[in-house]
């Protein structure tokens, strides 16, 4: 059995934790604290055994007419994959040639780090300033940038603008992560769209907003030639029968998606507020989620350690650029309360 070099050097993504009990405090993972649209429910109580023996639809056909026709767009322009994690594997075998690297903002999400590393290919952390602008001097012989928006841990948004400036310049691909950006108060999706952008792809993910993360499924949308290369490369049935009907319920569902949405940022406006009184220093977050500095002399790490200690659960990343912060997840209202209570406690 021979393994090969890139993967006995590889760093595997690390995923936050699962912990087994129920009882415990979990806002380490930006899972949705509510339970998914009543309508999910409903087609897993109707839904047909007997299409469990059959392949399910290898194009999605009907879950990408939905997200086309909401989005002013056709079927040519929608991929859905298992996960946008698969999306995004799918989009680095697609767009990346293997004398060719992969980039994104630093820091970002993780695993694109980890892509690179799985494709063998290198990759291009660009730093970002205030206004999240790309430092082009980092990205030569980059052919697909990945840039989260909101960002992730740091939950800062860019203005599309931005993004569009930097996608004129960029000779390769982009794609505009945008898991979070149900969150925030615009969007991405109109750079996709536009017939100048031919190398913009934006894409979403139901695990977030749609609190469907243990259904595993995303999508993306872009130019019909970009998509259609992504249809080449990926597996054959790569989402389950399950996971289309359960996503297409939850997609429809639009006055709970919405209603959802309103809560988290309720709630997330509150505990930004609370955390600032208290004297941390948080960054602006358009996410599901806030990255938080504590007051001296409390340190992240101790406050981590601590806070698990009492089976509240939330995420601390190592290294120079993101280890003095803690990256929350937004709870309900009573799970940011005890989490404050514990804060209380601790940071004096």
């Amino acid at each position: 059995m021979r393994i090969t070099e890139s993967v006995k050097k590889l760093e595997a993504y690390v995923p936050g934790e699962q912990p087994k009990s129920k009882d415990v405090v979990k806002l380490n993972t930006n899972e949705n604290p509510y339970p998914p649209s009543p309508k999910c429910a409903d087609v897993l109580k109707s839904f047909d055994l007997d299409r469990l023996r059959r392949y399910p639809d290898p194009n999605f056909m009907e879950l990408r007419a939905a997200i086309a026709k909401a989005n002013g767009c056709t079927v040519d322009n929608v991929f859905v994959g298992n996960g946008s994690d698969e999306v995004l594997a799918i989009a680095a075998k697609a767009f990346v040639e293997n004398d060719e690297s992969i980039g994104s903002l630093d820091p970002s999400y993780s695993l694109y780090k980890t892509l690179a590393a799985i494709r063998d290919v290198p990759w291009a952390g660009s730093p970002c300033n205030e206004k999240v602008k790309v430092n082009g001097a980092k990205l030569k012989n980059v052919s697909l940038f990945l840039w989260t928006n909101p960002n992730a841990p740091t939950g800062e948004w860019a203005e599309p603008a931005t993004i569009a400036e930097f996608a004129k310049k960029f000779p390769g691909v982009v794609i505009v992560d945008e898991a979070y950006a149900d969150f925030a108060e615009g969007d991405c999706l109109s750079l996709a769209l536009a017939p100048k952008n031919r190398n913009v792809m934006v894409m979403r993910t139901f695990s977030k907003s749609y609190s469907l993360a243990g259904l595993r499924v995303g999508y993306c949308i872009g130019p019909a030639d970009l998509i259609e290369a992504m249809f080449k490369v990926k597996d054959s049935y790569n989402v389950d029968a399950v996971a289309q009907a359960v996503a297409l319920a939850a997609f429809k569902d639009k006055a709970y998606h919405r209603k959802t949405v309103a809560k988290v940022v309720k709630t997330r406006k509150a505990f930004f507020k609370a955390l600032v009184k208290s004297g941390w220093d948080v960054l602006p977050s358009a996410s599901n989620f806030v990255f938080a500095k504590p007051p001296a002399p409390q340190t992240a790490a101790g406050l981590f350690a601590a806070l698990k200690a009492r089976n509240i659960f939330v995420r601390y990343f190592p290294g120079p650029l993101t280890g003095d912060r803690l990256r929350i997840t937004i709870g309900t209202d009573e799970q940011m309360a005890i989490l404050l209570g514990a804060l209380d406690e601790l940071v004096r």
